[in-house]
């Protein structure tokens, strides 16, 4: 925590117990105690000097920020805990790191880079299309890759209702003949299997899709499976350039 009010929902997300929203729907169900009284709305701010309890438990003094890099594997679901029992990103993790949440999601099928952190309120900051930092990505998609596909792809599309921003897509290989093709595309948003539905809308069918970048982490060479912390003073730095104060 800081000395200054805050918002009690910024409070505990900071603190790595879950994320902003979900320490709202906390509050709203009872869950949080703020000098021994419930509260009953997010609508609330504290300080240091108060005594904040989530199901009976004293909410954690907030730990330095840390944000790892992660290799994320197919097959994997990126949610706490799944409804239907498949395996999760999570069950992965090496215990020596806590709590975590990540940064965004990548679906079922997707693979590569997943940026995780114990602080609730940089996972949302860096989420929001407002902070626009770029996700890069390399697609392998079938059908034939027109240009005028890839004109329409930068302007920005609708699909069943939902606008999706323009983003930056390009071919790995300058065959536009084939069938079967890798593609580099970059974009600011990120919705949900926002690169899927627009490749669908052009009857383009994606088999392979690898996050390889999060604003200036790059996958690299690290391995699948793989968990690398950032250093320090490379997320300090990082922070200041986005103005996030942990």
């Amino acid at each position: 925590m800081t000395e200054k009010a805050e918002r009690i929902a910024k409070v505990i997300a900071a603190a790595g117990l879950c994320s902003r929203r979900d320490a709202e729907r906390w509050i709203e169900a009872g869950r949080v105690f703020v000098n021994g009284r419930k509260l009953t709305t997010p609508a609330f701010t504290v300080t240091d000097e108060d005594e904040i309890k989530v199901d009976g438990r004293a909410l954690p003094r907030k730990k330095s920020t840390r944000l790892w890099l992660y290799h994320k594997p197919p097959g994997l679901v990126t949610t706490a805990k799944d409804p239907e029992g498949r395996e999760t990103v999570f069950d992965r993790l090496p215990k020596s790191i806590g709590r975590v949440l990540s940064v965004g999601r990548l679906d079922l099928n997707s693979e590569g880079l997943l940026l995780l952190t114990n602080d609730g309120a940089l996972s949302r900051h860096l989420e929001l299309p407002e902070t626009g930092l770029p996700r890069s990505y390399r697609v392998r998609v079938y059908g034939l890759v027109s240009d005028t596909a890839l004109e329409k792809m930068e302007k920005g599309v609708t699909v069943d209702g939902v606008r999706y921003r323009g983003m930056e897509v390009t071919r790995e290989d300058e065959d536009a003949s084939s069938k079967n093709q890798w593609l580099r595309v970059t974009l600011r948003e990120g919705k949900n299997r926002e690169i899927r539905r627009v490749m669908e809308s052009f009857d383009l069918q994606v088999n392979r899709l690898i996050r390889t970048g999060y604003g200036p982490f790059e996958l690299g060479n690290l391995p699948r499976g793989k968990i690398a912390e950032v250093t320090s003073k490379t997320l300090q730095s990082f922070c200041k350039e986005i103005g996030f104060q942990s």
